[in-house]
């Protein structure tokens, strides 16, 4: 899955260290006497109006950059114009590069998503139909209960840092035991409960949702449930936080500016030539890796640790892939609805001791 993405992260750091709007290879000597070659650069490039350019070589005195001896083609206003255009041009062969990348995280990331968000769907509509078809007294109470459950699974999965998983299965059995404990274990409680909004009713569910992992209604199975779902879903949350961030350095690159210098720099290498009339030489390789490095020196720090996020994405991707962990996650998730009828039918099977242990720590807090 991930292995174009290495390649193509790779070829984009050479890419930016190599990034040369270099003429055709050839070198033509300066014509001492017209600057017409250069007129002729500067109007195919599209640098700036060719008036600029003047007919004859000068003595070049104003010049800040392309300073060498001898009469010059060039003028102040023509490095002003080389640095406006030698930057642009740069950063625009930077960005189409590195769109590719950026296309194919995105594309990725988006797969994913409406994979997980598809499976994730189907389970919660699967649990929900547990209530209707074998728990119908509970069924209208706890539809809403199920859809926040899954919808905290999927912000997991997806990467949320700050929803907790624990906390969202935790949740969902507090909730659950009051629905349970008045409508099942105790249906008389139940109905009058259903039918009268006092505060005691309201504070004997709080109460009870207070009390649901001491007294421990359900057994070991929301134990079992977060324990199946943490095991499988901690590689695909993974895939994702690391998808997003892949996708935020990428960004991040996209938003570099030049400095000045930088600008100075790749003008002295792409354009100073055309001032002695030299509009097709080619610079050196080790002028453009020097020239380049400079420019490049901030996000040039980032290519090691890329290439070991890219390989880490690499590993996740092929490890999710294999059928055992497709599988595993696929099935971890559609045995939730298995976990949860099982809490239900241990409270049924202890509903005795269940109430009873209620009882004494209610009235012993009493």
């Amino acid at each position: 899955m991930f292995r174009a993405a290495l390649q193509s992260a790779d070829l984009f750091w050479l890419i930016c260290f190599s990034i040369v709007f270099v003429p055709e290879s050839g070198c033509r000597s300066a014509d001492a006497s017209s600057c017409h070659e250069v007129k002729t650069a500067y109007l195919l490039r599209q640098i700036g109006p060719v008036k600029m350019v003047p007919d004859r070589p000068g003595p070049g005195e104003s010049l800040r950059v392309c300073v060498h001896p001898g009469p010059s083609c060039c003028t102040s206003k023509m490095e002003d114009g080389y640095m406006a255009a030698v930057r642009s041009e740069t950063l625009q062969k930077m960005r189409s590069y590195s769109f590719e990348l950026k296309y194919l995280i995105a594309g990725h990331t988006k797969a994913y998503q409406e994979t997980f968000e598809s499976l994730v769907t189907f389970t919660s509509n699967l649990t929900t139909s547990l209530f209707d078809s074998a728990y119908s007294a509970l069924a209208p109470d706890c539809r809403p209960l199920v859809f926040q459950l899954f919808s905290s699974i999927e912000r997991h999965l997806s990467g949320d840092s700050i929803l907790s998983l624990d906390n969202a299965v935790h949740q969902f059995y507090d909730d659950l035991f009051p629905l349970v404990y008045q409508r099942l274990l105790n249906p008389g409680l139940g109905q009058a409960s259903a039918q009268s909004f006092s505060s005691h009713s309201v504070a004997h569910k709080l109460c009870l949702r207070r009390m649901r992992r001491d007294v421990g209604p359900f057994g070991p199975h929301p134990r079992l449930l977060l324990s199946s779902l943490s095991r499988v879903l901690g590689v695909g949350r993974a895939l994702s936080r690391l998808l997003k961030l892949a996708g935020e350095v990428v960004n991040a690159t996209e938003r570099l500016t030049l400095s000045r210098e930088c600008g100075r720099g790749l003008v002295r290498m792409q354009y100073c030539s055309h001032c002695r009339g030299l509009t097709l030489i080619r610079p050196c390789t080790g002028l453009c890796v020097n020239v380049m490095s400079g420019c490049l020196m901030g996000v040039s720090e980032l290519g090691t640790p890329w290439k070991s996020l890219v390989v880490l994405l690499q590993r996740l991707a092929a490890t999710l892939a294999t059928s055992s962990n497709h599988n595993s996650m696929e099935l971890a998730l559609l045995a939730a609805r298995n976990h949860v009828n099982d809490a239900i039918l241990y409270a049924q099977l202890h509903g005795p001791h269940i109430t009873a242990t209620v009882s004494r720590q209610h009235h012993g807090k009493g």
